[in-house]
């Protein structure tokens, strides 16, 4: 059975949300950069740090993970900085 939402492979990067991490002093270099970036399809990519197999074994009740899933980790200033970014409901 098909899942209601799939990713898009055909989505474009159409802006940054918030700050670079390099401007928000999460980054030494442009190289390993934490970022939030809204696609043209209205999704949203997230670069952080995966961490599934450190958290995997302790998700809360009501989390869960598919195979085909990741938990990442992004600094909490990066998404706040990106809040002026991102559109009320």
């Amino acid at each position: 059975m098909a899942r209601p939402w799939e990713v898009n492979p055909e989505a474009r990067f159409k802006r940054r949300l918030g700050k670079t991490a390099a401007e928000l002093g999460n980054s030494r270099t442009t190289n390993d950069c934490p970022d939030i970036w809204e696609l043209d399809n209205g999704d949203i990519a997230i670069v952080g740090r995966d961490v599934t197999s450190m958290f995997g074994d302790r998700l809360p009740a009501g989390m869960s993970l598919g195979v085909d899933e990741r938990l990442v980790v992004i600094p909490g200033n990066m998404l706040r900085a990106a809040k002026g970014d991102i559109p009320d409901a």
